[in-house]
């Protein structure tokens, strides 16, 4: 009897130490480049606020993670279609988006903003100073919605698929003004001399959430979890103070 309990006891041990050691595997979708927030550094490797917040995140969570490359209008179809568990990648949380995903709690919140080269002089809030004009936005972000909206028959909305494409054109004058996620045009855009803000900025939507597929509710009580704990013990403020002068927190 006693040899019996002997073995038990060690299948007991081997199987909890099995489970101890399994890390769950998840797959986190990225647009790149989106400086700050996410882009390749000078040796190649993938960084930025919602790399290095996911990175401890995951280590919240004790996941094993892989960073997957998206293009920006392929994320919510690639979600669904399961070739990520996650997209981390500045998606605003809109009605519309909520219907096909399933979000977190917000864990940041930036405007839109509106920067041109410096002679641009016309009020981006007056529709007959911006008739005829061309705007650049990002194809599917809710700058695109909110340009389209309030402005699309007046303009032409000319939009990208990477922001940095669109940078590009504001420097060749092939755009009048760009619109984008603040941070983004401000290391993107007012790095570059010639550029200024146009216009003031603009509060777009709840914040940015993860998003995950409807059925995983389970992932997303973890994921808020973590989030919830790296800001209560300052991680996401260590985080947020390499990449901002300011507070982006929700």
């Amino acid at each position: 009897m006693k040899k019996l309990m002997i073995a038990a006891s060690c299948a007991l041990a081997m199987m909890t130490s099995g489970i101890q050691a399994e890390e769950r595997d998840l797959r986190i979708a990225f647009d790149v480049p989106y400086a700050p927030f996410e882009y390749k550094d000078d040796n190649g490797e993938l960084t930025g606020f919602e790399v290095e917040l996911a990175e401890a995140m995951c280590e919240e969570m004790k996941a094993n993670c892989e960073f997957v490359i998206q293009s920006w209008d392929g994320m919510i179809p690639g979600l669904l279609a399961r070739k990520f568990d996650m997209v981390m990648s500045s998606m605003s949380i809109t009605e519309e988006r909520a219907k096909r995903v399933l979000f977190s709690e917000p864990y940041y919140n930036t405007p839109g903003g509106w920067f041109g080269p410096d002679d641009f002089n016309a009020d981006v809030t007056d529709k007959s100073a911006m008739k005829g004009k061309t705007v650049g936005v990002q194809r599917g972000t809710t700058m695109d919605t909110y340009v389209t909206e309030e402005l699309g028959d007046v303009v032409t909305v000319k939009r990208y698929t990477t922001a940095d494409d669109m940078v590009l054109d504001l420097e060749g004058q092939r755009l009048d003004a760009a619109f984008v996620d603040y941070p983004v045009g401000e290391q993107t855009i007012l790095s570059k001399d010639g550029f200024k803000e146009v216009g003031e900025a603009v509060k777009l939507g709840e914040g940015m959430g993860v998003a995950m597929r409807k059925r995983d509710k389970d992932l997303a009580e973890e994921v808020n979890d973590a989030l919830r704990t790296l800001k209560e013990d300052g991680t996401y403020d260590t985080i947020m103070k390499k990449y901002f002068e300011y507070d982006i927190k929700v």
